[in-house]
């Protein structure tokens, strides 16, 4: 893929990916480009991007990431290398530019395994931490540089990547948001990116549960102990507001075996329009109590609000098949239980 309106020569194409269990790589990809021309002040920051070693944390601010540095990686930071890659072998230099396909191929293929030892084999599958990789662009590219990045980041839905703080190495990988965070529904009827709450959106997310070391509990045992928690601090994040009568409900999230097994123990309580059938309805504002205790959220907050990028690619990525929601809905088991008056249906979505 390439953006409109930028010099094709200066593209570097991030691929993000999702590893799954025993290996398996689930991607998505979005292009951004970065500065090239003559040797500028600009072009040292972008060097220092290809030359960041493993362990060490990049953070950009511009949609083009003509401003990628590295960083401390305490800080905010949106990429984290895991590895490098050379792939002369296979792309010697009079090889054309990879489609965007291809570097997805080539992604799974060098850099899957590069994080999985860099975080010990404990990288969830279905975690907030994508496996993800910086290439070459087509000016470095055609002068026969074939080095990649390999790196961890936090990705929203349509492949944006969301501010991380701290090493991965060092961080639960529970794929949650802060209270207080609201998830847009794209045009497909599926859970996006995070979004303003006085926007139309899917979830308001209301508190996160955390479930004790242990053995791995069935999605039904956990349904069961987050209906249980997630009524209680959805009462008292909304000032105990009738959401029936506001055509409202409670819904959670459950950890999957594979995530539960590397230590994701975290899990949302979520509120959410009464489906339409099988498909989610979106609405706006926020049911949080005004008058209600602070809200207690990371320090600082691990996914926030983003502005959305220019040009979102990618399906949820986070399933609990390993494989991107086809639909982004809850699955048979989320459905209201009409029999219940109400009663606070389960989400087997991650986020």
């Amino acid at each position: 893929m390439s953006r409109s309106g930028h010099i094709r020569d200066t593209r570097l194409v991030m691929a993000g990916a999702f590893l799954g269990a025993f290996g398996l790589l689930m991607l998505a990809t979005f292009t951004s480009v970065l500065a090239g021309g003559p040797i500028s002040t600009k072009r040292e920051l972008v060097n220092a991007a290809y030359q960041a070693g493993v362990g060490e944390c990049l953070n950009w601010e511009k949609a083009d990431l003509s401003d990628a540095q590295k960083v401390d990686c305490a800080a905010a930071h949106k990429f984290e290398v895991t590895g490098t890659a050379d792939i002369t072998a296979a792309y010697p230099k009079e090889a054309p530019y990879p489609a965007a396909e291809a570097w997805e191929k080539i992604a799974q293929d060098n850099c899957a395994q590069a994080s999985t030892t860099y975080m010990a084999g404990k990288l969830d599958p279905l975690g907030k931490y994508g496996v993800s990789t910086l290439n070459p662009d087509e000016t470095r590219w055609s002068s026969g540089y074939r080095e990649l990045r390999c790196g961890l980041q936090v990705t929203a839905p349509s492949g944006a990547a969301l501010p991380s703080f701290g090493s991965a190495k060092t961080q639960d990988q529970s794929n949650v948001y802060d209270p207080g965070v609201c998830v847009a529904l794209t045009e497909d009827n599926k859970v996006g990116d995070p979004i303003e709450c006085a926007k139309p959106h899917a979830f308001e997310i209301v508190g996160v549960v955390e479930h004790p070391e242990g053995e791995f509990l069935a999605p039904e045992k956990q349904d069961t102990v987050m209906s249980e928690k997630c009524a209680a601090i959805a009462a008292e994040y909304t000032g105990g507001a009738d959401l029936k009568a506001k055509n409202l409900l409670i819904t959670w999230d459950t950890r999957a075996q594979e995530s539960w097994a590397v230590g994701s123990r975290k899990a949302n309580c979520k509120i959410g329009a009464v489906p339409q059938g099988e498909k989610l309805v979106a609405w706006e504002g926020s049911v949080r109590n005004p008058n209600g205790a602070p809200l207690t959220t990371a320090n600082p907050p691990q996914t926030t609000s983003v502005r959305p990028q220019d040009e979102p690619t990618g399906a949820p990525l986070h399933s609990e098949s390993g494989k991107p929601s086809e639909s982004g809905k809850p699955s048979g088991s989320d459905k209201p239980d009409p029999s219940s008056s109400g009663a606070p249906p389960s989400s087997a979505e991650n986020r």
